[in-house]
């Protein structure tokens, strides 16, 4: 009990640290964190509405793109923030009562706790200036956006350890998750191409994923294709690889060998 104890309030002061150096150093500290996705779905939006008279579900605009962009930026936002949680609290790690996980679950938390309240806030903007009056379900988005977190976090962990260990792989995993944002369904509705290109994108767990999110936004679309066991195998198993990765590196990661 106490070492569980122990670890709640090592993660809880990791994560007021977390708050401080990453926001309090910062122009505007936290709301910069809300103001950036907010104006970047408002750039987008417009953006279709020039191209486009009309979004591929509902009326609205914003509300089609931020339905495809949130639960992309769990993921993003996640993997990117847990891969450098080694280098951020390698101080910290000298000392016996902090272990990696402990620094791994206080940036976690702290992430989702960010995203979920940047979220919430884009929805809200966009039903009330939008007028956009249809039923959501909202225990639907939570769940996609949850496993987006999870796949986030699954790959920021393996990170953790590869990106120390071969500094070419974190280039090579810089070029090859750019493009992520334009082929995972952000702009457009997997059901629209044409096959076999249709077949082949959706081995990326986050055409599922924004598949997911969508169908709870829009009770209307049927989400052909959309496969949420395997969202959740491909996030469990990316976590325990990333788990067995550091678990392995422990001694090292202390020793600050990697």
């Amino acid at each position: 009990m106490k070492l569980i104890v122990q670890h709640f309030r090592v993660t809880a002061a990791l994560m007021v640290r977390e708050m401080s150096t990453r926001y309090g150093s910062k122009p505007g500290g936290y709301l910069w964190a809300i103001f950036d996705p907010v104006a970047h779905v408002a750039m987008m939006t417009l953006i279709f509405q020039v191209f486009a008279r009309m979004p591929a579900l509902g009326l609205s605009f914003p509300l089609f793109f931020a339905s495809g962009y949130l639960p992309f930026t769990f993921y993003q936002r996640m993997s990117s923030f847990m891969a450098g949680t080694m280098k951020a609290n390698k101080a910290l790690l000298s000392y016996p009562v902090v272990s990696p996980f402990d620094a791994i679950v206080s940036r976690f938390i702290l992430q989702l706790m960010t995203d979920a309240l940047v979220s919430v806030l884009i929805l809200f903007l966009i039903i009330e200036l939008g007028g956009v009056s249809q039923p959501m379900d909202l225990a639907g988005m939570a769940e996609a956006a949850g496993s987006a977190a999870m796949l986030g976090l699954g790959i920021g962990t393996i990170n953790i350890v590869m990106f120390a260990r071969l500094p070419l792989y974190e280039q090579i995993f810089g070029i090859i998750n750019r493009p992520l944002f334009m082929i995972s369904g952000v702009f457009f509705l997997p059901e629209s191409l044409p096959s076999p290109f249709r077949d082949y994108i959706l081995y990326n767990p986050l055409v599922h994923i924004i598949m997911w999110f969508r169908s709870a936004v829009y009770p209307e679309y049927r989400a052909d294709g959309l496969d949420k066991g395997y969202v959740l195998e491909f996030a469990l198993v990316c976590f325990v690889a990333g788990l067995a990765l550091l678990t392995a590196s422990m001694r090292e990661i202390r020793e600050e060998r990697v």
